[in-house]
């Protein structure tokens, strides 16, 4: 559903709003329009960048009342520019930038136009944190609603773990402070069941004392041994190890030594929340199994776990999310065959193990139900083009066939334009039905339907 919007409801749109409006005759309109992931050219009739929850309140009943779709952008990473529209309107959060820290009760208000690493360091200056993801300009919303799994995840749980409170506009024009008592079924729809629901403006967390960890990048020559023990060791160490593994052929990196560069290695981001002695002691079975090539590792502040990035960088690439139960030396095996068999750009097999905190909760807890998962995986490629594409989607699609266990599931943050089907992978049986019941009493029109959507139940 598209519509225009013409000039004359685009000065009644700017009429008592706090906000700004930004049309397409507007200077500054293509950097406004722009998303992370390349190979998009979307124009919407009007961005909205919003100050507060009346003027997100006042848009959303104007796009119900004429039918306008409807996009809502925190940082615009959505794999399939879910953030953007053609010819609607975007609600651009990324004004919303407050945060209210209680120390003593290790509590934060943070609006939803932050990003991780603003989150991150701010809560730092009072020795705090909360885990969201592994990208610094991530925004905080739409990684939060759907599950959160980053840094501190085997130790404190996923982002939604720690929510609290929201404050999230519905489609009837409504601002609601949602909890456990306050409409829990709504509360529990959005701890994981993306944007369906509303748009969250406001979340209120539970923060963890941290003041430093042991972090950085481990890059290691990959051979299939070195993979599964990796995998096995990483999965078996104390939960304050977080790891994000990924086969990949070696970047062309200053430090890494020019005769490494393109082969294929295990690139790591190692993250250790806990006592640094324990975890010298955890990594020194890590380094053990092979000599790196590189080893960045080190006593670091949280937010340093998040580096500059370049704002520039919209990569073109595809990719298939997954769970795994292991990855042994015949599944690292095939990952090496078929990486070094590929001429992509860059391709890629990340393996991120869980357990510890995640797998604590009740799968029926919360709207992300993969609990029991050990490994979380994706298999991804950059294309050069669009011809490029299909062949890239075939390789991709071809080895995520190749390594599937039988595990049904998908984690929704990383699910692409890849069609109701896979909506339904990251929502399996009874929380698809429960969504779809919550989406019926709070978004009956569908409203909110530029994300990976949960229509609402018919009876």
């Amino acid at each position: 559903m598209t519509s225009s919007i013409s000039p004359i409801s685009l000065s009644q749109l700017r009429t008592g709003l706090s906000g700004r409006v930004i049309g397409p005759e507007d200077a500054g309109y293509d950097a406004e329009r722009a998303v992370l992931v390349g190979g998009y050219d979307l124009r919407p009739a009007a961005i909205v960048r919003v100050a507060n929850a009346e003027d997100v309140a006042r848009i959303v009943a104007y796009a119900r009342v004429t039918g306008t779709e409807l996009a809502v952008r925190s940082g615009g990473h959505s794999g399939a520019a879910h953030g953007s529209t053609d010819g609607g309107i975007v609600i651009d959060l990324r004004d919303l930038k407050r945060i209210e820290i209680d120390s003593g009760s290790r509590t934060a208000w943070a609006d939803a136009g932050l990003t991780a690493a603003e989150v991150a360091a701010a809560t730092a200056e009072h020795g705090l944190a909360i885990g969201f993801g592994d990208t610094g300009s991530v925004g905080i919303g739409g990684i939060t609603l759907g599950g959160g799994i980053g840094y501190l995840a085997r130790r404190h749980g996923l982002t939604i773990d720690s929510l609290l409170e929201a404050e999230i506009v519905t489609a009837d024009g409504e601002v609601r402070l949602v909890d456990e008592a306050h409409e829990p079924d709504l509360f529990w729809a959005v701890r994981g069941g993306g944007g369906n629901f509303g748009v969250v403006t406001r979340f209120r967390f539970r923060l963890h004392r941290l003041d430093q960890v042991l972090g950085g990048m481990l890059i290691q020559p990959a051979t299939p041994e070195l993979i599964a023990d990796f995998m096995a060791r990483a999965g078996a160490a104390p939960e304050a190890l977080s790891v994000i593994a990924n086969v990949m052929p070696c970047p062309p990196m200053p430090f890494v030594p020019e005769e490494h560069h393109g082969s294929t290695v295990v690139f790591s981001m190692v993250c250790w929340s806990g006592d640094l002695g324990e975890g010298e002691r955890v990594l020194a079975s890590l380094r053990e199994l092979a000599e790196p090539i590189a080893d960045l590792v080190k006593p670091i502040p949280y937010p340093e776990m998040f580096p500059p990035e370049d704002p520039d960088y919209q990569p073109t690439a595809v990719g298939w999310t997954m769970f795994l139960d292991r990855v042994g030396p015949d599944e690292a095996r095939t990952m090496l065959e078929r990486i070094e068999a590929s001429d992509a750009p860059m391709r890629v097999v990340q393996l991120r193990p869980l357990g510890g905190a995640v797998g604590r909760v009740q799968a029926d807890a919360t709207a992300f139900a993969h609990r029991s998962s050990p490994i979380m995986a994706i298999v991804a490629s950059f294309y050069d083009g669009a011809d490029d594409r299909p062949r890239r989607e075939a390789w991709v699609a071809d080895l995520a066939a190749t390594l599937d266990q039988g595990l049904e599931g998908a984690y929704v943050n990383f699910v692409n334009d890849e069609g109701p089907e896979r909506v339904r992978a990251a929502y399996p049986g009874a929380t698809w039905d429960r969504l779809a019941a919550i989406k019926a009493r709070y978004d009956p029109t569908n409203l909110f339907h530029r994300n990976q959507n949960v229509p609402p139940a018919t009876t």
